[in-house]
């Protein structure tokens, strides 16, 4: 028998739908969404108060990062995070780790989260995500100064949703950068001016740059002058593509990005991650401001408090609810491809359903006492 769930008000990329009644079979199938005056004389009909929302989609994650959760003190700043990194990745035995990770995909799922953008270095945790609920797109990402192929990654494009992805500008060397870049349709997931750091390294100066002369890096790619100039010089036009943080780009930056690439660019924020790690925040209003497709990520529990995607909402501040929920729904289904079955609540689709109550109705807006519940 089909499903029957009202509310109060629902979501949709046009606005708020008030008193919907959406039908679904048993598969989570959204058969019919319509307006309903009055659900109790609707037979089999659930009334949830509150607003009704699709799946939302965590469109950055390293969930194999799961064990790493408090080893990293907040405030380091993005170089002491990266050598921490280094100092701690191995620390969690493997039992440690499996269970870490299990435990992540039950939080974001408790979290209302239908899809996630998983950065994977190894086989760790495509276990955990084939047996879940959730639907992982896997970007195998490749990085190392002194590697120049990915075929340590290859292994894991054996499974589904899996593609190759360089890590950053930063992080890899120009033919490999390359070739990965132009290998294959699916989008791209890059680390992007996370920063100041990043600009300062094509400049010769800054932490990054000290670092790498420290250890005897040699970078082949500083000749493109900064890191906009080295994806738009780098990278097909028509290749989809996420760039993750983008807290120290421009608006300059921005323009010669959009310009350039005629497939879509969604730029994923992760603001918690960046206040966890260096007390930045991404240009919100910037990017709002020129058009920007926008969507929200969770990035790892190595620097973040939890994988919850409405306390990302809260983190963004002053943005309305309409459109910051298009962020953590639509805009991040469609980042990672998966629009054709999640992000909206309409007929054909199966994008989960989630319901969020204590919301200031009135000017419809989260509250500190804004909850998440999975429906389905």
């Amino acid at each position: 028998m089909p499903r029957k769930i009202a509310s109060n008000w629902l979501w949709t990329p046009e606005g708020f739908l008030r008193r919907p009644l959406v039908t679904l079979d048993d598969g989570g199938r959204i058969l019919d969404v319509r307006t309903c005056d009055d659900p109790d004389r609707e037979p089999f009909t659930e009334f949830h108060a509150g607003l009704l929302t699709p799946g939302f989609v965590n469109a950055h994650c390293h969930l194999e990062l799961s064990a790493l959760r408090g080893r990293i003190p907040e405030g380091c700043g993005f170089a002491g995070f990266a050598r921490a990194m280094g100092e701690v990745r191995g620390l969690a035995d493997e039992e440690e780790r499996r269970a870490a990770i299990a435990a992540a995909d039950a939080e974001m799922t408790r979290g209302g989260i239908v899809a996630v953008g998983d950065i994977a270095n190894g086989e760790a945790a495509f276990d955990v995500k084939s047996a879940g609920r959730i639907a992982y797109r896997t970007f195998a990402e490749f990085f190392g100064l002194r590697t120049m192929a990915a075929d340590g990654l290859r292994p894991l494009l054996r499974h589904p949703r899996t593609s190759l992805t360089p890590h950053s500008v930063y992080s890899v060397q120009d033919a490999p950068f390359r070739a990965l870049c132009a290998e294959g349709t699916a989008p791209l997931s890059i680390h992007f001016m996370e920063s100041p750091a990043e600009a300062e390294l094509f400049a010769g100066r800054g932490p990054l740059h000290e670092w790498y002369a420290r250890a005897g890096f040699v970078c082949d790619f500083l000749h493109y002058g900064s890191p906009a100039e080295r994806l738009v010089r780098s990278i097909p036009a028509e290749r989809p593509l996420i760039l993750v943080h983008a807290c120290c780009v421009g608006e300059e930056e921005v323009r010669r990005i959009l310009t350039h690439f005629t497939a879509p660019v969604y730029w994923c924020l992760c603001p918690r991650s960046n206040r966890y790690i260096s007390r930045l925040a991404p240009p919100v209003a910037l990017l709002r401001s020129l058009g920007a497709r926008i969507c929200l990520g969770t990035d790892s529990l190595a620097s973040n408090r939890s994988l919850s995607l409405l306390d990302e909402l809260r983190a963004l501040g002053g943005v309305p609810l309409r459109e910051s929920l298009r962020w953590v729904t639509l805009g991040g289904a469609e980042a990672l491809g998966l629009d054709d079955a999640l992000g909206t609540v309409a007929p054909g689709k199966r994008p989960g359903l989630n319901l969020l109550t204590g919301l200031d109705f009135e000017r419809m807006a989260l509250t500190p006492d804004t909850r998440v519940k999975p429906l389905l």
